[in-house]
């Protein structure tokens, strides 16, 4: 069994319109934000063992105020994930060594947003039908497939146990 969270960084800032998309911010928001979907996955008793971040400065403070990024063995900061498209985030999955049976992604729309969509086989219908209407910031799909390797992984094979934004915490 491999579990899998997709987390979209969190709201980031348009303060400066001088400053490269790539290094932009988190706002106020966003970095309140992060923690407490941080605090999820830990509730969930989600323990990444791997952790792919794209490496832009948003998805990067985003990893570091969730505190996920200490319990993880291995966090990898990579540049293919920063606004890349759906094919690309799942053949990276696909990458990961099966020994690594837990998985963190940590990315943009609209790619996390098509990956989600397309990995979401089966769950609750309700989380699917507000999976495949958007993907907020900072939001967080989790998922199990049954497969013993991310090679496996294909559309419509996972299912999808969780979908939680920010204000779905706030309002409870």
């Amino acid at each position: 069994m491999l579990s899998l969270a997709l987390l979209r960084h969190a709201k980031s800032t348009w303060d400066n319109a001088d400053l490269d998309d790539f290094d932009r911010p988190l706002n106020d928001r966003g970095r309140s934000a992060a923690p407490l979907m941080g605090e999820v996955l830990k509730s969930r008793e989600f323990t990444p063992e791997v952790i792919l971040c794209s490496s832009a400065k948003r998805t990067r403070e985003t990893l570091d105020l969730s505190n996920l990024g200490k319990s993880a063995a291995n966090v990898v900061y990579d540049d293919q994930l920063y606004l890349t498209d759906t094919a690309t985030l799942l053949s990276r999955l696909r990458s990961v060594d099966a020994e690594n049976k837990v998985v963190l992604m940590i990315g943009h729309n609209p790619g996390l947003h098509g990956l989600a969509r397309m990995l979401a086989g089966t769950g609750d219908a309700k989380s699917i039908s507000r999976l495949e209407d958007k993907f907020p910031t900072a939001a967080l799909a989790l998922f199990r497939f049954p497969h013993s390797s991310w090679r496996e992984i294909a559309p419509a094979t996972g299912h999808l146990e969780a979908f939680i934004t920010p204000r779905d915490r706030v309002n409870s």
